[in-house]
């Protein structure tokens, strides 16, 4: 009787101690630990929308600084691009949620939508939105979304891009913009660039087109009746810059762009943003979620702050269009 209590005793231990060995190698959220709860590996799911430079550098920069902030070996990135197809969004978000990953990365707005859909409750940091609110159709805007999103804008002042026409190009008397109706902020940003240059006397037209197929089409239909280009930081549009440049370029067309991406690829001028840079921001910002608890409710939406004039000097000569100072060189495609 005593050998079978002490027996027993024993197979209780070593249960115990399997048990014990067993805790640290994954946690509620399924991502892999150690025995060391500081060594813990996060999973994080980054979506993008489509490939293009400025998208390309905003990730790269939340993924060099988030790998720089917990250390190589305590992060795991599934990047998973969309080609541009929102419902392919939303087929990667729902992956990331059944994955039950520790946060959502949702580089561009269609990115952000298919996020904020697929889950309330793993946190999603944002980055290249121009506008939260329209995104996530909230009325009473406060800076801060008071969901389970935060995150960084790629909004550079508006009323400065338009500002950039009279200061390039004095003498033209109508500015066609372009953009893709099917991205909100896109629209958002014509509109107020639209009201922007009716102030300083232009006349403003609006050239949606629905997607790259009417890329060509809009830009010829724009091109014909423009003196000028607006292209906003659009996704769209940023993915076809070599089909709106052979089309304006040989008319004589001048593109003011809303991001260096496009204004390399099809334009003479633009007022941006770092992209990589404001992807490093939205990594700092997913580091104080997942290691000091913030809650992305009430953390505020941040901006880039290094906003620079940039111009193509190749294009604006063969324009012959005299660039002011301040103004940088930037290289073309």
């Amino acid at each position: 009787m005593i050998f079978k209590k002490i027996a027993a005793l024993s197979v209780a231990g070593i249960m115990t101690v399997s048990a014990l060995a067993g805790c640290g190698t994954a946690d509620n959220s399924g991502s892999e630990t150690t025995a060391d709860s500081s060594k813990k590996v996060y999973k994080i799911g980054l979506c993008q929308l489509v490939q293009h430079d400025a998208l390309d550098a905003a990730t790269q920069g939340f993924e060099d600084k988030l790998t720089e902030l917990l250390g190589e070996d305590n992060v795991e990135f599934d990047l998973q691009n969309a080609a541009g197809e929102s419902a392919t969004c939303s087929t990667i978000v729902n992956q990331f949620v059944s994955s039950n990953v520790d946060l959502i990365f949702a580089n561009a707005t269609a990115s952000l939508q298919a996020a904020a859909s697929a889950t309330d409750s793993i946190p999603i940091v944002g980055t290249s939105i121009t506008d939260y609110a329209t995104a996530l159709d909230i009325d009473d805007w406060t800076g801060k979304t008071g969901r389970n999103i935060t995150g960084t804008s790629d909004l550079a002042p508006l009323e400065e891009q338009a500002a950039m026409f009279k200061e390039l190009l004095p003498d033209i008397k109508t500015i066609g913009l372009l953009y893709c109706s099917s991205e909100p902020n896109s629209k958002y940003q014509v509109d107020i660039v639209s009201e922007e240059l009716g102030k300083l006397g232009y006349t403003a037209k609006l050239y949606p087109f629905a997607d790259s197929n009417d890329v060509a089409a809009v830009t010829t239909t724009a091109c014909d009746e423009s003196d000028a280009l607006y292209i906003p930081t659009d996704n769209t549009a940023a993915a076809n810059t070599e089909i709106i440049a052979n089309i304006a370029n040989p008319a004589n067309i001048p593109v003011i762009a809303g991001e260096e991406g496009i204004c390399s690829g099809c334009g003479i001028a633009t007022l941006s943003i770092s992209y990589y840079s404001l992807g490093q921001i939205a990594g700092e910002m997913a580091y104080d979620i997942l290691v000091n608890g913030a809650d992305p409710a009430t953390t505020e939406i941040k901006y880039a702050t290094d906003l620079t004039k940039k111009y193509v000097p190749s294009r604006c000569e063969s324009l012959g269009i005299t660039i002011p100072e301040g103004y940088e060189a930037l290289e073309t495609e």
